[in-house]
């Protein structure tokens, strides 16, 4: 390795390290100045992100120029900032200029940290603040309230992940690290082992629970996918399935409470529900999610002969392993306590990380050393690096929203489009959601639709759990919708997969999340909102449950045997008629659906009755 190569990766080390230390600070002690923090977290996010692209050795020192460059322009930011709180100042057009660099530069980290498409959506809403045939503001302006102020690229959403997303990082980070992630996969094999698909199911409980933690469904599965997809191959399922349930189960953790990938602080702090709502609204169809991931992986088991895994190979797990998964659990269930009592999420995420740190050291001798924590604290670093570029251009989008009223001009197109039909627009906001959704972390993508779509539900009259929730389901499963299901195209390489045959496959897993929105929306019993029913509740349970068991069996065409084409396009339409928001039709769905697992269970029935006689008879 060349002294030019080393000292880069060493300097980016550095910056990671810094960039958590920052998060643990802010978390533990709180901001020693909000403009200060800002600023940092964002410099060095950039920073971090321009020194880690690969290249050759010219390309890598344009990188490093620009971080330079956009550190001392982060400098010029604060000082005229700082200079404003003491007397108004009037920024000259050189200063303004540079700002539109600075921006510029955000969108670059932006495009290589993410791709085309959040880096689409910048550039589409800065054409359409500055044209003419837009909002046509001076470019002065926009300038000015984009960069120097606390409504664009440094606003809410930079302060709110900065203070209280990036500790949650560094907490998972540690986790993963130290192998308690091994110790919990370990705990779902046994657990599953015993049942038909066991691997796959193990695969989806631990996935889903480092899921809940890690804010992108796409980093979940990089690092726990190349435990669990081998195991899901060797039980045998083929490589495209086992690729397709980790991307499915990575995605559903962030829909999980109790953190569902941070995004239930996101969500107190931009609706104002208390913290403690939104995860009980959440947890039911959470719920419905996996248990829809269950019941896609018996099927698959079932048709292509994956039996449970003999007694003798069953994995036991020692008392070791239990103790060390204490590591996982203590600390989840502190920031459930300490959230309860009414204490902050930072100050719930800093104990936690505490808690977890000890623990760590206590149970996993690995971890003692001084190499492993420095690991954990730099992976973390990388992940916080590229969440705060994400943020800092989702701030841009947001400012340009709130300057040129974009938001409730889109509002008005889909609402004028739909007419007075409930469900196209909420079909049309579902698209809109998992457009702007692709390629975003969970917490950013949360953001963004929260900004451009809330209008749209808001006017519809949807409660207020059930409109974010609604949008938040579909901004994460952006990421299992092909053409652009980066989840799925992450695991499939490791899998020996063809990426987008996993991106259909994930898709099919995941299709239950893109029906639970609906659902709550016509059922909201589900979210134990106020003025919830006990018979709704169980009627919602029924309609899911049959129509999630229609749609599993019916597209492979297998429950208990094979099915023919015509019995399988009768479960599809059981399944659709019981999603129906009419008393009538889902009755008729529901009457469809028994009758025809009654019917395809009857030989099976019959067969057990006859041998059971046979052995009366000996």
């Amino acid at each position: 390795m060349d002294l030019f190569t080393q000292g880069s990766r060493v300097l980016t080390a550095g910056l990671c390290l810094a960039l958590s230390g920052l998060a643990v600070h802010a978390a533990g002690f709180g901001v020693f100045d909000t403009t200060l923090y800002s600023g940092l977290t964002v410099g060095l996010g950039v920073a971090v992100l321009l020194l880690s692209l690969a290249g050759s050795h010219r390309v890598r020192a344009v990188h490093a120029l620009l971080a330079l460059g956009f550190a001392g322009l982060i400098w010029l930011w604060a000082t005229i900032l700082y200079a404003q709180e003491v007397f108004f100042i009037e920024i000259p057009d050189r200063d303004l200029a540079l700002a539109l660099a600075a921006t510029g530069l955000v969108f670059y980290a932006t495009f290589r940290g993410f791709g085309w498409p959040m880096l689409l959506v910048c550039l589409a809403l800065a054409v359409y603040v500055l044209a003419p045939f837009g909002a046509d503001e001076r470019w002065t302006r926009v300038a000015e309230n984009l960069w120097y102020s606390t409504d664009g690229v440094f606003g809410r959403p930079v302060e709110v992940v900065g203070r209280v997303v990036l500790v949650f990082i560094v907490f998972g980070a540690v986790l993963q690290t130290s192998g308690a992630g091994s110790v919990l996969l370990r705990i779902a094999l046994a657990a599953t082992a015993r049942v038909t698909g066991g691997p796959a199911h193990a695969a989806i409980v631990a996935s889903g629970a480092f899921g809940t933690l890690s804010g992108s469904p796409i980093a979940n599965v990089v690092s726990t996918g190349v435990f669990t997809i081998p195991i899901i191959k060797r039980a045998g399922f083929r490589p495209t399935f086992a690729a397709a349930v980790e991307a499915a189960a990575s995605t559903g953790g962030q829909i999980m409470p109790p953190v569902m990938g941070v995004v239930a602080f996101l969500m107190a702090d931009v609706t104002g529900i208390a913290y403690v709502n939104i995860v009980i609204a959440a947890l039911i169809p959470a719920a419905f999610y996996y248990l829809s991931l269950f019941a896609t992986v018996l099927i698959e088991a079932r048709k292509h002969g994956v039996a449970p895994l003999p007694r003798a190979e069953v994995e036991r797990v020692t008392a070791r392993d239990w103790l060390q998964s204490l590591a996982f659990f203590l600390p989840l269930a502190a920031i459930v306590v300490l959230l309860l009592q009414g204490r902050t999420a930072q100050y719930a995420g800093f104990s936690a990380l505490i808690l977890a740190t000890l623990l760590c050291l206590l149970l996993f001798p690995a971890f003692r050393t001084p190499r492993a924590w420095l690991e954990a604290l730099v992976e973390a670093g990388r992940v916080a690096a590229k969440l705060m570029v994400i943020v800092a251009a989702i701030g841009f989008v947001i400012g340009v929203i709130n300057m040129s009223g974009v938001g409730l001009k889109f509002a008005q197109a889909i609402l004028s489009v739909s007419g007075a039909s409930l469900f196209l627009s909420l079909l049309l906001v579902m698209l809109g959601c998992l457009v702007m959704g692709m390629g975003v972390p969970t917490a950013p993508a949360y953001l963004i639709v929260a900004i451009v779509m809330g209008p749209v539900l808001e006017q519809l009259g949807l409660p207020t759990i059930a409109a974010h929730l609604f949008m938040l389901y579909f901004g994460v499963l952006s990421v299992v919708t092909p053409p652009v299901a980066l989840a799925a195209f992450a695991a499939a390489p490791i899998a020996g997969a063809r990426p987008m045959a996993t991106g259909v496959e994930a898709f099919r897993l995941a299709l239950a999340g893109f029906v639970i929105p609906f659902l709550f929306v016509f059922h909201p019993d589900i979210l134990l909102i106020e003025g919830f029913t006990l018979p709704g509740l169980l009627w919602a349970f029924a309609i899911f449950g049959l129509a999630t068991w229609m749609t599993a069996t019916a597209l492979p065409r297998f429950d208990l045997r094979r099915l023919s084409g015509l019995e399988s396009a009768l479960r599809l339409l059981a399944a659709l008629l019981a999603l129906v928001p009419s008393l009538p039709v889902s009755l008729a769905g529901l009457t469809l659906a028994a009758t025809l697992i009654a019917f395809h269970r009857l030989p099976a029935l019959k067969n057990r009755s006859r041998q059971t006689e046979l052995g009366g008879e000996r």
